[in-house]
């Protein structure tokens, strides 16, 4: 995969593709400006080596249609404090009056363009909308991992139409590390999969078969698995037509050789909420009217163990539901001991990702995934669309 540093960007216009959805309050202010700040060096670089930046985004999901709350202009404001540089705002993504401003620029200036989900066209990979977004353009670089999974006219419809394209750092970034964890991982690999559920991720857990030498599987989608083997999990969620296939993953686990690891203890509740009545019982011993919602102490313990040698972690999906203090303390307490390894260790998705930073912990994890999709799709052992893109001639 090339990148940004091997091309000659002086003098040329470089339209940068990266994912600046942010979230924001309701004043419009962003709270949250780590996908700003992680694509940074890619910006300094081509400022520094006198290129005009024009970079693009989607925010949010404004279906086709302008939706002022959902403005980049936010994030024009904010990354000319950070660059301590003004940033243009365009108008819209395409056009004459953004054509108009992408002429006028000079060296070493940037212009964020205006939200591509304005125009339905850009989920749709529209090839006229895509020709339009190119022709603004003399270089195309790549650099939003988190939305690389999607096959838009931003991430593939744009480099299908320039003939000079590459990476970023960002998007070169999350490949290697992935690369690293997965591909040529220092053993002992182990995975951790928690969430909701086991349909989204079943992908995933089938490709990680063939390359963990243990799994750790927490969250909600725990409960399937448990079930599956004939253990009552009262009114916990559990996705019923998947028990066979449930059932048929331990199996081939088994005669892979890699260790499976369920919850032995939950934190349980009566019901879905921060002031439920809660408590600690063992597998097996769940009341038929309550839910769990959290991994408990002696689990916790049991999975450390597991990561005791690690030489690789890999971490998507929460132990619970984190957001409530109340069933926490898993999830939180995993993330310490992760932390507290030696083991190069990454984490992917948004969850994962705000339950580190929760845990006061986030410095310590080796790397934090920027996309969640993305990550999956990888780890499901699949090629994401917006990287083949830039490999074709």
């Amino acid at each position: 995969m090339k990148t940004i540093r091997e091309l000659d960007i002086e003098g040329k216009k470089v339209l940068i593709r990266v994912d600046f959805n942010v979230p924001m309050d309701a004043e419009g202010n962003i709270t949250d400006d780590i996908r700003i700040r992680m694509v940074l060096p890619t910006i300094r670089y081509a400022m520094e080596n006198k290129a005009k930046v024009i970079l693009c985004s989607h925010m949010g999901r404004p279906k086709g249609k302008t939706v002022p709350e959902l403005s980049l202009a936010p994030v024009a404001k904010a990354l000319s404090t950070i660059l301590d540089q003004k940033v243009g705002q365009a108008p819209d993504c395409i056009g004459s009056e953004t054509e108009e401003l992408v002429r006028q620029m000079q060296d070493g200036e940037i212009l964020l363009l205006e939200n591509l989900r304005y125009h339905a066209e850009e989920q749709a990979n529209d090839r006229e909308f895509a020709r339009q977004l190119a022709s603004l353009a003399d270089v195309y670089i790549n650099d939003a991992f988190a939305g690389s999974h999607r096959a838009h006219a931003s991430i593939v419809g744009v480099p299908e139409n320039c003939r000079v394209k590459a990476a970023g750092f960002l998007l070169e970034k999350e490949m290697e590390y992935f690369h690293k964890s997965m591909d040529e991982p220092v053993r002992p690999l182990v995975a951790i999969v928690g969430g909701a559920k086991v349909s989204s991720k079943l992908g995933a857990l089938e490709n990680m078969l063939d390359k963990v030498d243990r799994m750790l599987i927490g969250g909600a989608m725990a409960n399937t698995f448990l079930k599956s083997k004939g253990l009552e999990v009262g009114i916990s969620k559990v996705e019923n037509d998947l028990l066979e296939t449930a059932a048929q993953f331990l199996v081939q686990a088994s005669e892979k050789g890699v260790k499976i690891s369920l919850p032995v203890d939950v934190v349980v509740a009566k019901e879905f909420a921060a002031d439920s009545e809660s408590k600690i019982v063992s597998i097996g011993d769940i009341p038929a009217d309550w839910m769990a919602l959290d991994i408990g102490p002696e689990t916790v313990r049991q999975f450390a163990g597991a990561l005791g040698d690690a030489k690789t972690i890999i971490w998507n999906g929460p132990m619970g539901a984190f957001e409530m203090d109340a069933f926490a303390s898993g999830t939180m307490d995993l993330a310490r001991v992760i932390a507290s390894s030696a083991a190069l260790s990454i984490t992917g998705g948004g969850d994962s990702n705000a339950a580190v930073k929760k845990s006061g912990e986030a410095e310590k994890i080796s790397y934090m995934s920027t996309g969640g999709g993305a990550f999956l799709m990888l780890m499901e052992g699949k090629t994401l669309p917006g990287v083949d893109a830039l490999d074709l001639e």
